[in-house]
């Protein structure tokens, strides 16, 4: 059965766009234009995701994120925020709503794609079998979205437990600087694929002792080993 995405903007050409895209992608589109339609149709037609505009008439995006999060039978729909603002106090407002992702105006169809995806993937991951993957004294949890080490709670942003979760999937590979950039960055790798180098290194500090199991393979990326 194909994904239901319900958009709210109330520019009539952003629609169009975000419409277009989705389809193509294989995905059934509903639409609405203000926040009463954006509270009723997401209570009556119960999509599995929300689009939504931050500027949306008549009390505004941040508003019904934050009703529909209050309500039992909306709490749990995923939504991305959508919005021509790209100030980071903005963005922490919307993600403090319940807002989980934030797309910034104008955007590439990659990028809308690649998000609608991993929010989708992340829902569709929570409700399956139980996931854990371990290594040393690692371990992750992939529906809980947590990550341990040695029974002790580790915070991690989310790029950085994306990053773990490829490491765990494929240890004791060698996995390319370029592999990890595609599957960890997607639509934000355009440049040098030594950007994972960073997120490695803030990942290995997060973890502690435990991070000394990602090793460096010099002139190709990582890999995972114990000592």
């Amino acid at each position: 059965m194909k994904k239901r995405i319900l958009i709210i903007d109330d520019e009539g050409s952003i629609r169009s766009v975000v419409r277009d895209t989705l389809e193509t992608e294989g995905y059934s589109v509903i639409e609405g234009t203000n926040s009463e339609e954006a509270v009723r149709k997401a209570k009556e037609l119960k999509p599995d995701l929300i689009i939504l505009d931050l500027g949306i008439p008549t009390i505004g995006g941040l508003e019904v994120c934050r009703i529909l999060r209050k309500d039992s039978e909306t709490s749990e729909v995923p939504i991305i925020m959508l919005t021509v603002r790209s100030g980071e106090v903005d963005k922490v407002i919307g993600l403090e709503m319940g807002a989980d992702d934030y797309v910034t105006k104008p955007f590439h169809r990659r990028e809308l794609i690649a998000r609608v995806k991993a929010v989708l993937r992340r829902v569709d991951l929570r409700s399956g079998p139980r996931k854990v993957l371990e290594f040393g004294d690692i371990e992750l949890d992939v529906n809980a979205y947590t990550v341990k080490v040695n029974g002790k709670p580790v915070e991690l942003r989310p790029k950085e437990f994306d990053l773990l979760q490829v490491l765990l999937e494929k240890k004791e590979s060698v996995m390319s600087r370029e592999f990890l950039c595609e599957s960890v960055l997607g639509y934000e790798y355009y440049g040098s694929s030594r950007t994972i180098d960073a997120h490695v290194k803030n990942l290995r500090k997060a973890l502690g002792k435990a991070g000394d199991v990602i090793k460096t393979v010099r002139g190709i990326g990582y890999k995972l080993e114990e000592d």
